[in-house]
């Protein structure tokens, strides 16, 4: 399993210093198609994406994010969609936090 990240260029970045393989620097308008991709990539078990590039994503692509237990998705940045708590017990399907 690996990760992956999506976004503007100086959102990547980072990523790609600490070592993720699967970086993916998208344009605003090129964002849905690449995210689109990334789904589709049965390697990958995490999905990071930017908090306000996770708003700017289309309400059924949205859906499709906060729905599917794999990849987890992760928005990183001063907006939280929900709790990591919660993402992990939806991709596992057990609480390890109990």
């Amino acid at each position: 399993m690996e990760l992956a990240a999506v976004g503007r260029d100086e959102f990547v970045q980072g990523f790609k210093l600490a070592g993720v393989r699967k970086t993916f620097s998208v344009a605003r308008d090129q964002l849905e198609a690449q995210v689109a991709k990334v789904l589709e990539d049965a390697n990958v078990g995490i999905l990071i994406l930017s908090a306000d590039d996770m708003g700017a994503l289309s309400h059924s692509l949205r859906h499709r994010l906060e729905t599917t237990p794999r990849p987890v998705v992760i928005a990183v940045g001063k907006r939280e969609e929900e709790d990591l708590r919660e993402k992990i017990k939806r991709a596992i399907g057990v609480d390890l936090y109990k």
